[in-house]
């Protein structure tokens, strides 16, 4: 799969992605609008998950361009590209076992967050974060949860809602699978890591 990261690291790719990230996050944040509406202000940051995914790493691909790295930034883009990548499309798809169908809108969720979660692997070879890095990640990540499952600030899907205990307990734990992605994929002693193409 080596030949893969060539691709990656051209400077017409990472302009592609970024241009692609910009309009999903723009997209995600108008998505949660009404939502957002009703959220007070202090629960703001938590509610747009994938759109705030999605915009730490444009600002990844931002700093690669300017062949920079900003190490926190990376190790938030990575779990929280996985995770609620995952997460969404975990969600959709019990949304059609609940409903017995699902829409051209959850499909297209489907692809583009599982979208998001693949990005953030592929580009791990790249991140220079350290522990110290994933701990602040963490942190954000289990608070996140802490927000959504106990003051219920969660993506609202109101035909999932009589599994909202589960899908907390679910996410938990793939807050921690996205934790040890994390840490499996961009801290553990690797074999190379990779520079962005002149």
């Amino acid at each position: 799969m080596g030949w893969i990261y060539p691709l990656l690291a051209n400077r017409s790719i990472l302009k592609v992605l970024l241009l692609v990230n910009i309009a999903g996050t723009v997209y995600g944040y108008y998505w949660y609008g009404w939502q957002l509406k009703e959220t007070p202000a202090i629960f703001l940051a938590f509610v747009p998950d994938s759109p705030t995914a999605s915009l730490f790493f444009v600002f990844v691909l931002i700093a690669f361009l300017l062949r920079k790295h900003w190490p926190l930034i990376e190790a938030l883009a990575i779990v929280t590209l996985f995770k609620y990548g995952i997460w969404a499309v975990v969600m959709n798809i019990l949304v059609y076992f609940v409903k017995g169908e699902l829409d051209w809108i959850g499909y297209m969720l489907i692809f583009s967050h599982f979208a998001m979660a693949v990005q953030g692997i592929l580009y791990a070879p790249f991140y220079r974060f350290k522990w110290w890095h994933l701990i602040v990640t963490a942190i954000w990540t289990l608070h996140n949860d802490v927000i959504d499952y106990v003051f219920f600030m969660l993506p609202s899907y109101h035909m999932l809602d009589r599994y909202t205990p589960q899908i907390g307990y679910f996410t938990f734990w793939l807050s921690i699978l996205s934790l040890g992605i994390a840490y499996y994929f961009a801290i553990r002693p690797k074999r190379f890591t990779l520079k962005i193409n002149n």
